[in-house]
């Protein structure tokens, strides 16, 4: 059975739709990076993913649970918002900014979910923080605030608070694009690192180097729909569209 299955996925902003009928199928331990030009729904649909958007047709199912919504006398209805937020918690997000807690240390911010979203003991929680902090490099700063760290350290802060939480399903959103240049690798490698301890990630990404590593899938997103999709060796060396092959040449892959 699949992890993450979304069929027929539609969403639209006023008269303007932006998800055309979206079908993807992850299994665990799948890395799966979605690239395309901006505007072309990618974002949009990492944020239906994880119920941050609603959408107007179609469903997302994670490890076998239907997200969002459910069938009641042959109308669709949204669930419940305890319900969403429990659904919610099978994913973790990182985001383009890091979205941190500025008057708490690195610890706290990590911290923060397991006690309050998760009620786990605080001792017990600082053990997971501090372990996640040590995996991202950050151990050593975890009782420094956000304004006393690098872009890249905020960043790697921001993706072992979501891990923390023992999502199903890792979701990563150009978590590179407000870095300076600099500092891209210091995330990129964390993440890297993730993709082989066999964590389950869909990555929305314009690191077109990266995206062919880290991915066992490439899925190329064009004017709101999946208009190319398969193993990075296939989609970068042997595009079967011209616009794919556009892309990727403006990409400078």
């Amino acid at each position: 059975m699949s992890l993450l299955r979304i069929e027929q996925l539609h969403k639209s902003f006023n008269q303007t739709e932006v998800l055309k009928g979206v079908d993807l199928a992850m299994q665990a331990s799948d890395v799966v990076s979605i690239i395309g030009a901006s505007g072309s729904g990618k974002t949009t649909l990492l944020r239906c993913v994880n119920l941050l958007e609603t959408f107007h047709a179609g469903r997302v199912v994670i490890d076998g649970e239907e997200m969002g919504y459910q069938e009641r006398n042959g109308k669709r209805v949204r669930l419940a918002e305890r319900v969403i937020a429990r659904q919610r918690a099978m994913t973790g997000m990182a985001f383009q900014q890091f979205n941190l807690f500025p008057h708490m240390s690195a610890l706290k911010n990590v911290t923060l979910g397991l006690v309050k979203v998760k009620r786990m003991p605080r001792d017990e929680a600082i053990g997971v923080a501090e372990k996640w902090l040590r995996r991202v490099g950050l151990h050593d700063r975890r009782d420094h605030y956000p304004g006393q760290l690098s872009g890249g350290q905020q960043q790697r802060v921001a993706i072992a608070r979501a891990i923390a939480m023992n999502p199903k399903l890792m979701l990563f959103d150009e978590v590179t694009s407000a870095l300076d240049p600099e500092l891209v690798n210091e995330v990129l490698n964390v993440i890297m690192d993730l993709a082989k301890d066999g964590m389950t990630m869909l990555l929305v990404t314009h690191e077109m180097k990266f995206a062919y590593e880290v991915s066992n899938r490439i899925v190329f997103m064009d004017q709101g729909r999946i208009a190319e999709e398969g193993a990075p060796k296939d989609l970068f060396h042997s595009p079967k569209s011209t616009r794919l092959a556009e892309f990727l040449k403006n990409s400078k892959f």
